[in-house]
This record gives C-alpha cells, sequence and structure tokens, in this order.
C-alpha cells in the first residue's frame, strides 16, 4: 500500500510544467482553473498522503491564483471540505460572499461543492524547507459526510479566519504537521488509527470555534457540546470509574441534561460509553502489535475490570468470544503461503 504519493514539476519541461501541475491538482485534489504570471519559472511540488477516509496534502507553488466554478463543479464533486492551512505566504480565499485573509499557522475551513477563489502570495519569513519566492501549505480534505456535526454549526464557520496556535487548534496543527514530517514511520495500521483521531480532532476543533458563541442557535450549541463530550469520552475511555455522573460534573451540566443530550442523537451515556470501549478493544485485538497482550489486559486497558462481563459483551456484539475473534482475524491477515504452512503444523 503506497501512503504518501511526490508529484513535482522538477522533471517536466519548463513550457509544459503548468498544465502538468493543475492535471496533477485535479487528479490530486479537485479540478481548478489555475495560473500564474511565473511564466516558464514556475515549479511546484505536493507530497499527499492518504489517510484512507481522508487525505492530507502539502503544496509548494510560486504564487498563482486557482478557481473553482460552477461548471468544473458539475463535472466533479466528491462532496469535500477542505481545512486549509498556511505555512509560507498568504493566501486570500473567497466563496459566495465570504472571504478569509490567511498569514502563517492561520486555518480556514471550505467547501469544495461552490465555487470558490484562491490567491497565493509568497510571503518574507523563511519556512522549513521551502524555497524563498514559494507559498507553502497544508491541506486536509475529507467527504463532509464524515463530520459528525450539524450542517447549520459548519456552515457558520465556513471561510472564518481561526488560529492554528494553542488550544485544540494548536493540537490539530501540530498532528497534521507531524504526519506530513514523518510518514515513513507509520505503519498501515498506525494510519487507519490517525484517520480516526485526526477527523475526531477537527469536530473538536469546530466545536470549541463554535461554543459560547452568541449567534449560534440554541440547537447548534447543544449539538457543539454534545460533540465535545464525546471527545472527553474518547480521552477517557480508559478510566473504570468513568460514569455519566462524572461526565456531567466535568461539563458543568446536570446528569438528567447529560442523558437528554444523548437521547436527542438516539445513544444512551452509558450504551455510548460501553460501545467505544469494546470497539478499543475489538481494535487492539486484531492489532498484531497487540499480541503479547492477553485478552483481560487488553480489557482492562478500556475500562473492563470484569473478565466475564467482557466476554459477555463482546460475544453479544461480535458474535464471537475476543479470544477467537483475535484468532480470525490473524488468520484472515496472514498471507496465503504462511497461512497453509501454518495451518499444516497443527
Amino acid at each position: 500500500m503506497q501512503l504518501l504519493n511526490l508529484i513535482s514539476t522538477d522533471h517536466v519541461a519548463a513550457p509544459d510544467r503548468s498544465d502538468f501541475w493543475w492535471g496533477a491538482v485535479a487528479e490530486s485534489i479537485v479540478p481548478v482553473h489555475g495560473s500564474s504570471d511565473q511564466g516558464t519559472n514556475f515549479r511546484a511540488e505536493m507530497r499527499s498522503l492518504d489517510l484512507g477516509s481522508s487525505q492530507l496534502t502539502r503544496g509548494r507553488c510560486v504564487p498563482f491564483q486557482a478557481r473553482r466554478s460552477p461548471a468544473l463543479i458539475r463535472r466533479s464533486d466528491p462532496g469535500l471540505y477542505h481545512l486549509s492551512m498556511i505555512l509560507r505566504g498568504r493566501s486570500h480565499i473567497s466563496q459566495a460572499d465570504r472571504e478569509a485573509c490567511l498569514e502563517p499557522t492561520d486555518l480556514v475551513l471550505y467547501d469544495t461543492s461552490r465555487a470558490f477563489h484562491v490567491r497565493m502570495e509568497a510571503g518574507d519569513r523563511p519556512a522549513e524547507d521551502a524555497a524563498p519566492g514559494f507559498t507553502d501549505g497544508l491541506i486536509l480534505q475529507f467527504p463532509r459526510d464524515l463530520l459528525p456535526l450539524p450542517a447549520a454549526m459548519v456552515e457558520r464557520l465556513l471561510l472564518r479566519r481561526m488560529s492554528g496556535q494553542g488550544g485544540i487548534g494548536g493540537v490539530l496543527t501540530a498532528v497534521l504537521r507531524q504526519l506530513m514530517a514523518q510518514p515513513e514511520e507509520l505503519s498501515p495500521q498506525d494510519i487507519a488509527r490517525m484517520s480516526t483521531i485526526v477527523l475526531d480532532l477537527v469536530a473538536a476543533w469546530i466545536a470549541h470555534e463554535s461554543e459560547g458563541e452568541s449567534w449560534l442557535p440554541a440547537g447548534d450549541r447543544a449539538a457543539a457540546l454534545f460533540v465535545q463530550i464525546q471527545s472527553f469520552i474518547e480521552q477517557r475511555l480508559g478510566e473504570a470509574d468513568l460514569t455519566p455522573s462524572s461526565v456531567a460534573a466535568a461539563h458543568h451540566i446536570s446528569t438528567r441534561y447529560l442523558h437528554r443530550l444523548f437521547q436527542r442523537q438516539g445513544l444512551t451515556v452509558a450504551g455510548w460509553i460501553r460501545h467505544r470501549r469494546l470497539e478499543r478493544c475489538r481494535r487492539d485485538l486484531a492489532d498484531p502489535a497487540m499480541d503479547g497482550h492477553p485478552v483481560n489486559t487488553i480489557a482492562a486497558r478500556w475500562g473492563f475490570i470484569d473478565d466475564s462481563h467482557f466476554n459477555r459483551l463482546f460475544r453479544t456484539v461480535y458474535e464471537m468470544p475476543p479470544a477467537a475473534y483475535r484468532r480470525e482475524r490473524h488468520d484472515r491477515d496472514m498471507p496465503s503461503g504462511v497461512r497453509e504452512r501454518s495451518t499444516t503444523g497443527r
């Protein structure tokens, strides 16, 4: 599986570089009408990291403009959000009646199903190994329906300049930069885990940016709080004393209101905690790197202190005991030749 893809104009004849580049952008990101005043001095490169459900791309390019027109959208509309972060230079992005002017470390979210115009200008400050006169930035693209937030909440944050320094925004940008800086240290299993973590961080960041805004309707404030609570639970699944009461107290709300938030989503608090703990156990049992850990150790790691209770729950949800699930997954993932030798030697 190829996780990282590199595309560069360095091996392309100077007169053909621009056409080559915008064709590559169309295939790797979304089709746009791109232009630059650099002529035969045009140079660009991008590295794209496949995260499964999302893609992270770092693009370095001489100053340029790019437009995504309604005609291009009609021809190709994958239904994506783009989260863009500037590393070097300045970016001006407009969509509908909104515009964002970004400096390094700024973040902005926009919708590729709507026409937009991007103008990138070179900056004065050096950024890592970017060549002088280049623009440099990260784009995380992911399907809109993977964001577990009300559309109205996300809509109000589109094309809004937000900081990537400090708080959840700082955590998000640090994770994205680290992913792109050291992809060779990640296994396919690591990438699968990171994809979930990254989208959870994006949802938590958006919920945080929406929290307490006076313009946000009451229903959306509740939805933002719900996502924040889910993130809180995810971070504490290994704590055996995680309960609805402790979750409610941590968010300064009543347990009754907490239950009401989950009921609106067709869930219960205890049921959600149990579901997420079981899912973490299932993931660990399927991970070859966890083979040295007994089943009961994995269960305890995610808050299950009663072995028999855990075994019953796991069997009910996944229709087999946890030890049998581990064996089946490992047999399925084993190369056929190894599997045959292993079976013969039993």
